[in-house]
């Protein structure tokens, strides 16, 4: 989910957009930006469908989670987009997803998918990314920067931010039962942590810190826009973990078979060929187009949790990493 700026611009519908031949989208709010690829897809789509796609744009994954349980059953979405596989049981016991009805068969992820409800759209494997001007010895691994670094970073909050959550998984699935050991040493380099990942990414770019928790594919944006190879992500030997970014139709939406030909449009080529560019992740599908830059980015070992062990223990690792950054 690449956002270049602090501030993202939505096109933020209302319930009273909702048409006969209208679908409303929650989103997080990067993705309906300019830079984003929901202009794309809205075109793309509208003019398959002639119909009309309302974005609603949040501020993060979290954030439309939140959103879907505050409302309930009253929510004026027709569609929810932009959560990621680390919350989908969460999403799921509120009991407002319906069966997308797809055959997924023959996308490509970083480990195996089956869910009748929640379709993969994109996916990406978390990283610090760095300036190779402010940055000379780079960590090799999670223990490096944890323990032996010198390098400041700034990264998301967990409570709001799927990218903060990621870095939590991350922790845990590296550290394990020694994860709050591991928070508390690294909070000594820690800068700020940021609701969202544009706050954080524009800091980082304003010279703020040494490293960021992004992407690794951030760095294509940059060698793509900017004819930059500054900045890079660090590969850690212990794998990295992985986001699968996922769309689901709500049981409350008035035009069901509207709302499934959209996931089915996000996972065929006229969408696939827009998101690597706009949203600076992996396609779903392998023949889908990609920058040429996407061909140096790093492809490392797969670390994740099934999403009811999230479901789980996400307090529990919540109020662990509070207890560390409240230090």
């Amino acid at each position: 989910m690449f956002k270049h700026t602090a501030i993202a611009l939505s096109l933020v519908a209302t319930a009273s957009m909702a048409g006969a031949n209208s679908l409303t989208v929650y989103t997080y709010s990067s993705f309906v930006s300019d830079w984003g690829p929901g202009p794309q897809i809205k075109e793309r789509f509208e003019a398959e469908c002639g119909c009309e796609v309302n974005f609603v744009g949040l501020d993060d994954g979290v954030s439309l989670l939140n959103r879907l349980r505050l409302e309930g059953s009253g929510t004026g979405a027709d569609i929810i987009l932009g959560i990621d596989d680390a919350l989908i049981a969460e999403t799921r016991a509120l009991g407002l997803v319906a069966d997308h009805g797809l055959d997924l068969s023959g996308l490509s992820l970083p480990y195996a998918w089956q869910d009748d409800a929640f379709v993969p759209y994109d996916y990406g494997h978390f990283a610090f990314v760095y300036d190779q001007t402010r940055v000379e010895s780079v960590p090799a691994s999670l223990y490096e920067l944890v323990y032996e670094s010198n390098a400041s970073i700034i990264y998301q909050d967990p409570r709001v931010s799927t990218p903060g959550q990621g870095l939590m998984l991350w922790m845990k699935s590296v550290f394990g039962d020694e994860a709050d050991q591991a928070w508390r040493a690294l909070q000594s380099r820690v800068v700020t942590v940021t609701p969202g990942w544009s706050e954080a990414y524009a800091l980082f770019q304003e010279g703020e810190s040494d490293m960021v928790l992004s992407y690794t594919t951030s760095p294509a944006y940059h060698m793509t826009w900017e004819d930059t190879d500054k900045f890079q992500a660090a590969e850690f030997s212990e794998g990295h973990y992985a986001q699968i970014e996922v769309a689901a139709v709500l049981t409350t939406t008035e035009q069901p078979e509207l709302a499934r030909d959209f996931l089915a449009f996000l996972v065929s080529r006229p969408a696939q060929d827009v998101l690597p560019g706009t949203n600076w992740m992996w396609p779903v599908l392998e023949d889908a187009e990609v920058p040429e830059a996407f061909e140096q980015m790093a492809r490392p070992e797969t670390l994740y949790f099934d999403s009811e062990t999230v479901a789980e223990n996400r307090r529990a690792w919540l109020q662990e990493w509070r207890n560390a950054a409240s230090q």
